[in-house]
């Protein structure tokens, strides 16, 4: 059976798989050990004890072993199936023979409760069991579609790493049923796409079998969907080719897209590329915080309702209008920001262009890593860049959805990660794309290799046609910005394509000493040579750190200013202030000069920026309008810290934007 990794006609790089890539050591090798070692397992801790989640004794229940009803989120069975996932990519890097039965154990349960028409939903299932009434696709809030396409995906990723073809009978199933609603009841699929994980899936099922149903399945996922007269917060109001700017709920929004991206990739739509490229650069360049969090508002309407005024949409976890980007009550779900790196990384396989894989790194040092604690096991559902105390409202905590339900609200400076959330939609997912991230390193093409990330990676790479370049990578990436590659095997001349990231200025580059012209910022540079083991390929990215403004109609943050080193981004938080200092005191005075410092978050290194900030003579009294006081600025010494790494000392405020004093 063909790879879902293989060159494909349309898309001319090529993800790499395992055993041509991985994160062996350094800043990504110790994350890909954390989430063998810590996430993974902890996340089936939680989904498989039925004192804290019903994630799995709700299949349990559906298969006739327990009896009880269901509980939990309707969308909760794709909650196993990513977590399935990751355990899968977990035996694809590190095989176990204990997670290997475990995983197997899971898959012939999960292919235990599908019908005999493809259909598999625990909450329509146990309803069955009790004798209620319940039917498929009865509310499409009841996320069918996102489950199948969650348990399809799933399934392509068990077959490929352990050649079972248990939850690849069910993939099949579950496709068929999906087809059977394309050909007779497309208005109830159409109404039903939430989330449409589902067209990602199909298409994976299609690469790896080979069969053309399944492209044209996902073709009449495209057909439905532009016939149905929906509304912004499902990106179905117009036809995908109509649409100019990314509205509505952002997780749906990136799953779309992402799912297209690969319909392009397989039929070359010229004319639908063009679309995803647009909306891909009105999110970059208007809605996209600078973590790299998607969705900025809790809730909202489609961009003023215009011109559908009688029929405004309510959007929640929402993409909004440009630049509007709130800081305290940025909502930027994880599960968000994982579906930009999902579009990005096809819109990157798709053209070859720098600036998709400059995304993928800003989300994944930021906001990903930052969703997740240091330690592996707690997580965020919403992604803040300012946490502030004295809230007079609350806000969703995060495992919170839908409608806020707090009566004795905690202090907001208190919303600290949870190792299981009432929604535990993210964590899961976070543990997939973080255990099968060796998949992000470098991709293969017809011109060569190319190199998207830095960090501790090993490749090894053939071009079928008699060419092996297999390379280590030895830095303290992203602390420092010199990379060294060494040569460990080689076979005739493979071309290599490294990253030059779009932050980065006055790169520098030498094979075996000898300086090689580096291209611009934002693009590949291609070394042509033939190689020998022991060549040695370095690259130079000079790490200023960098103080950043954001654009004039980013009102939330006009005057203030972000600190970035690298392509990390920095926050203050009170933990690191002088006793007396407040968090809204304190700002930026322009010209300061930050020193990076090794430190220590918990017991994770990073590199700090020390160096005086100014207090500023703020009274709060709780007026909402006072005379501005006037005193003396102080200068108080303070340390910024990664922003991934902020809320593990325990509660407090936090903010990535500070104030600039002049």
């Amino acid at each position: 059976m063909p790879t879902t990794t293989e060159r494909r006609a349309h898309r001319p790089l090529a993800a790499l798989r395992a055993d041509q890539a991985r994160w062996r050591r350094g800043f990504w090798g110790d994350v890909h050990q954390r989430t063998r070692d810590v996430t993974i397992p902890t996340i089936w801790d939680s989904l498989s004890d039925a004192g804290t989640s019903p994630g799995l004794r709700n299949f349990r229940i559906a298969a006739g072993l327990e009896t009880g009803t269901h509980v939990g989120p309707p969308f909760m069975d794709g909650d196993l199936y990513k977590w399935l996932e990751a355990a899968v990519a977990r035996l694809e890097t590190d095989p176990d023979d204990a997670l290997a039965e475990l995983v197997e154990q899971v898959a012939e349960l999960i292919a235990s409760v599908q019908q005999e028409n493809g259909y598999l939903h625990t909450p329509t299932a146990i309803a069955a069991r009790n004798d209620e009434e319940a039917a498929p696709l009865a509310d499409r809030f009841n996320f069918e579609t996102y489950n199948l396409g969650h348990l399809i995906t799933a399934a392509v990723r068990h077959h490929e790493v352990t050649g079972s073809t248990v939850l690849l009978d069910a993939a099949r199933g579950a496709a068929g049923f999906l087809e059977h609603l394309a050909a007779d009841k497309p208005l109830e699929l159409a109404r039903s796409a939430i989330c449409p994980s589902h067209y990602m899936g199909v298409i994976d099922l299609y690469r790896a079998t080979g069969e053309e149903r399944y492209l044209r399945l996902a073709q009449a996922f495209v057909r439905v969907r532009d016939d149905f007269d929906g509304g912004d917060d499902n990106q179905d109001r117009l036809p995908v080719r109509d649409q100019t700017v990314a509205a509505g709920h952002a997780v749906r929004a990136n799953y779309l897209y992402a799912g297209l991206a690969d319909l392009v990739a397989e039929t070359g739509d010229d004319e639908l590329r063009t679309v995803l490229e647009r909306l891909w650069t009105d999110v970059v360049d208007t809605k996209i915080y600078v973590t790299g969090g998607c969705g900025a508002l809790y809730d909202g309407a489609s961009p003023d309702g215009y011109p559908w005024q009688g029929e405004i949409s309510r959007v929640h976890q929402a993409y909004g209008r440009a630049y509007q980007l709130p800081n305290t009550t940025a909502h930027a779900e994880s599960c968000a920001n994982i579906g930009m790196i999902f579009w990005s990384e096809r819109m990157l396989a798709l053209t070859g262009e720098a600036r998709y894989a400059d995304v993928i790194e800003q989300i994944a040092f930021n906001s990903l890593l930052g969703s997740v604690s240091l330690a592996g096991s707690e997580y965020f559902y919403t992604n803040a860049l300012r946490q502030v105390r004295g809230l007079p409202y609350p806000l969703r905590r995060p495992g919170d959805t839908g409608q806020v339900v707090v009566p004795d609200p905690p202090p907001s400076d208190e919303r600290l990660r949870q190792r299981y959330l009432t929604c535990f939609c993210c964590p899961p997912n976070i543990a997939r794309v973080l255990a099968s991230f060796h998949e992000r390193v470098a991709s293969l093409a017809d011109d060569g290799v190319y190199v998207h990330l830095y960090g501790g990676s090993d490749v090894d790479v053939s071009d079928g046609r008699g060419a092996r370049l297999a390379l280590r990578e030895d830095s303290d990436y992203p602390w420092d910005g010199r990379i060294a590659f060494t040569v460990t095997e080689a076979t005739g001349a493979l071309p290599l394509h490294l990253r030059i990231p779009g932050w980065s200025s006055g790169a520098t580059l030498t094979v075996n000493g000898e300086r090689v012209e580096v291209s611009a910022p934002g693009t590949y540079t291609r070394v042509d040579r033939t190689w020998a083991a022991g060549d040695v390929v370095v690259l130079d990215l000079p790490m200023p750190v960098r103080t950043l403004r954001a654009h004039r109609l980013a009102e939330e943050v006009t005057n203030q200013v972000t600190v970035r080193r690298g392509p990390v981004v920095y926050c203050l938080e009170s933990a690191d202030l002088p006793a007396g200092a407040r968090l809204e005191q304190v700002a930026l005075r322009r010209g300061t000069t930050l020193d990076p410092v090794e430190a220590t978050v918990g017991d994770v290194r990073v590199v700090a920026l020390e160096g005086e900030l100014v207090e500023l003579p703020v009274q709060d009294d709780g007026a909402l309008y006072a005379d501005l006081e006037d005193g003396p600025l102080r200068s108080v010494p303070a340390r910024l810290v990664p922003y991934f790494s902020w809320g593990n000392r325990g509660a407090g405020e936090m903010s990535v934007w500070l104030p600039v004093a002049w």
